[in-house]
């Protein structure tokens, strides 16, 4: 409150209140000369635009309904909507007992209620019905979530049966790793006798035994480029393998404990390996030094896989993770936590941009560069050691007990299911599959097994669809983890 001197030299009391109202009336004495009626507008297309505005302000999530669900919603009958006003008029005014003002207050209340109820009535007489259906309109929360694409029916393609071909013996312990040169004349296998041999692949006899590695050799990687072999073991160490002198021409030095895996870029030389530190590291060939660690995992790095495409490094880990890396960055760029349990292995496929993951719980199936889940190859009930998969779209699976299964890659199916022979004089125990590859054909399988042995596998030539044909029955199940 505050005094001010008038004119005639009495002092009057002033307040706040008393100017804003001074100066609103002002305002709109300038402005409006009639403020008691509504202000005109200018013209139509002022009008246009006004509504215009309106119906994108309040009526935008309405053009984010799907066709599917428009269609649902007709046009509402102007015959049976006056007669549910009427109605609810009739049963309001008939139950109020107050004054006409408020029986008036009341209809009104309840013809705006009905007209907001307009978008929700369905009338189903056009369609022989004879009782409308009150239908709620889709929230915004319900048109967000994503139409899902029916289950894939396809019937599976007709894949030959695999049997036993050649048994070889000559290891002195468990064979870990497994390697196929890209002449397809020889392989390589290592294990838990610490040593690396070179096997014939027609003959399967041997040609050529490495020693170097202290502790059990872990992962093999034979390089299509150049004449090396790189390999890894629990002694935490990085080897490359002349195969031209037939000794270590390099060795790398970082890794903090047991190397379990390891990959050479496809068209880089580059090499991944990751182990029991929880890391995957990138090492360049020729100058031995470490360009990235890739960390991430909180547990054992069990596989890696690479490809020229991104994402460029495919990491598993016993944290039940996959894990997508950029490889020019040295970041992670998708991390796939479908997974329950710890993935041991994987496999990229041939000629598609996909890969599959395997784990105890399922076998998952991936699309990628984004790591979109596809499919599960679900009934192997074991620790999955290892997967395999070749140009004709079989699938190999092995696992810890021994049991093997082969399945359609375009369908999921399972066609065929066994388990290992195990060497005479070996325990049932040692049945296990650790390493899995195909030939560079496809046509051989190579397996290693606990048993100290190495066996190949080939379709069985005399198989016909008649004589195994395919047990199949589609399910309208989809699996959505």
């Amino acid at each position: 409150m505050a005094k001010v001197a008038a004119n005639d030299g009495m002092e009057t009391e002033w307040s706040l209140e008393d100017e804003m109202a001074s100066n609103f009336l002002a305002t709109q004495q300038l402005f409006v000369h009639h403020h008691h009626n509504p202000i005109p507008c200018p013209n139509a297309d002022a009008q246009s635009v006004r509504m215009n505005a309106k119906k994108r302000g309040e009526y935008a999530v309405l053009e984010r309904v799907p066709k599917a669900e428009t269609r649902q919603f007709k046009a509402p009958d102007t015959l049976a909507l006056t007669a549910s006003m009427a109605t609810d008029t009739s049963s309001s005014s008939s139950s109020s007992s107050s004054s006409s003002a408020s029986s008036s207050a009341s209809s009104s209340s309840t013809a705006s209620a009905s007209h907001m109820d307009v978008a929700a009535i369905v009338d189903d007489t056009a369609a022989g019905g004879t009782h409308k259906t009150r239908i709620q309109p889709p929230s915004e929360q319900s048109m967000a979530l994503a139409i899902h694409a029916p289950p894939d029916l396809r019937p599976p393609t007709w894949h030959a049966p695999w049997k036993l071909h050649r048994v070889i013996s000559g290891p002195l312990g468990w064979v870990r790793a497994c390697a196929v040169d890209v002449s397809n004349e020889w392989f390589a296998t290592g294990g838990n006798d610490n040593t690396i041999m070179i096997w014939d692949m027609a003959t399967g006899t041997r040609r050529v035994t490495f020693t170097g590695h202290i502790h059990t050799v872990r992962g093999l990687a034979v390089s299509d480029r150049r004449p090396y072999m790189f390999s890894v073991g629990d002694d935490k160490t990085v080897k490359c393998w002349d195969l031209e002198q037939n000794k270590v021409i390099r060795s790398y030095h970082g890794h903090l404990s047991g190397v379990f895996c390891c990959a050479l870029h496809p068209t880089l030389d580059v090499l991944f390996t990751g182990g029991r530190d929880s890391v995957c590291r990138v090492w360049d060939i020729r100058t031995k030094a470490c360009v990235h660690v890739l960390g991430g995992h909180s547990n054992t790095v069990c596989d890696i896989v690479s490809q020229s495409l991104d994402p460029q490094v495919i990491t598993s880990s016993m944290d039940s993770t996959i894990r997508l890396w950029d490889l020019a960055a040295g970041k992670v760029q998708t991390v796939l936590t479908n997974h329950k349990k710890s993935v041991r292995a994987m496999v990229l496929h041939p000629e598609e941009f996909t890969f599959a993951s395997g784990s105890p719980d399922n076998i998952k199936k991936w699309q990628l560069p984004k790591g979109k889940f596809l499919q599960n190859f679900s009934g192997h009930r074991a620790i999955v050691n290892t997967l395999a998969l070749n140009n004709e779209n079989v699938l190999f699976s092995g696992a810890d007990n021994g049991s093997m299964l082969f399945w359609d890659w375009k369908s999921g199916y399972n066609f065929q299911q066994m388990e290992t022979t195990v060497q005479p004089g070996s325990l049932e125990s040692e049945a296990g599959i650790f390493k899995a590859v195909f030939d560079r054909t496809g046509t051989r399988l190579i397996t290693c097994e606990a048993d100290k042995t190495i066996k190949m596998w080939r379709e069985d030539e005399e198989a016909t669809p008649e004589t195994h044909p395919i047990k199949w029955k589609p399910s309208l199940k989809r699996s959505k983890w």
